[in-house]
């Protein structure tokens, strides 16, 4: 079965959501809660058997992830967890840059920092050419690395497939990525994807193929043509990953 054009689903969704807040703190926006561990860093769940081959030859021409709009059919639950753990992210990583002396930088960084900042409408980016530049915010551990890192503009792009999936990739830098946007409420789409880190990984992998590498977060548009890629709980380096797109 084709998947339904993305662009057709968004609308609907945004309709169903509309009826709520979109607050860290609205059913909308969070997964089942899992325990805190230690060290603020969450346990992940063991991901769930992957399709088959026969299952992934099935997948309509054009569709991506088993062509579907649902992202949690796609996310492991693990993975799903890190969204109802969203706004502790906000609220860790910020307070511990700004304890470690990064509170200006954070500032200037105006909306971009504001969880509170997603705008309703023209959710998905169009097609095409845009520049990124990635911001970390916390620790990924206690004690273990900066508690904040602000990386050079790189090239990025959004593709629509012909099956009528939309994809966000980072092309360059030491740490692309490329995944999908779902739908999901007014204010956001979700995204499922996978990172590439350094030269020897040529290409970005698959969500799923390797789990130290898989990514999930929340598209949002946060001003004119500027959206943002929020990240919590990322496998590496930070507590939040904040991705700034634009023209």
């Amino acid at each position: 079965m084709r998947r339904t054009p993305l662009v057709f689903a968004l609308a609907a969704t945004a309709a169903l959501a509309a009826c709520g807040e979109n607050s860290p703190n609205s059913a909308a926006e969070i997964s089942p809660a899992v325990s805190e561990p230690a060290a603020g860093v969450p346990a992940r769940a063991a991901p769930p058997a992957r399709a088959t081959p026969e299952q992934q030859a099935a997948t309509p021409t054009g569709g991506v992830q088993g062509g579907t709009d649902n992202w949690r059919s796609v996310a492991t639950p693990g993975d799903a967890s890190l969204l109802g753990r969203l706004d502790q992210a906000w609220r860790m990583s910020r307070a511990e840059a700004e304890t470690a002396g990064f509170a200006r930088q954070v500032e200037a960084l105006g909306p971009l920092v504001d969880p509170n900042a997603a705008q309703t409408g023209r959710l998905q980016p169009a097609p095409g050419d845009y520049r990124c530049r990635t911001i970390k915010l916390g620790r990924h551990a206690e004690g273990q690395g900066a508690a904040f890192v602000e990386q050079p503009w790189a090239a990025c792009s959004v593709e629509m497939t012909p099956g009528g999936d939309l994809i966000l990739a980072k092309t360059a830098g030491p740490q692309r990525m490329r995944g999908l946007l779902y739908p999901d409420t007014d204010r956001r789409l979700v995204y499922v994807g996978a990172q590439a880190v350094g030269e020897a990984q040529k290409t970005v992998p698959a969500y799923g193929q390797d789990t130290a590498r898989d990514q999930v977060g929340v598209l949002e548009r946060i001003g004119q043509n500027r959206w943002r890629l929020v990240l919590p709980w990322p496998r590496q380096d930070a507590k939040l990953e904040l991705v700034e797109i634009t023209r």
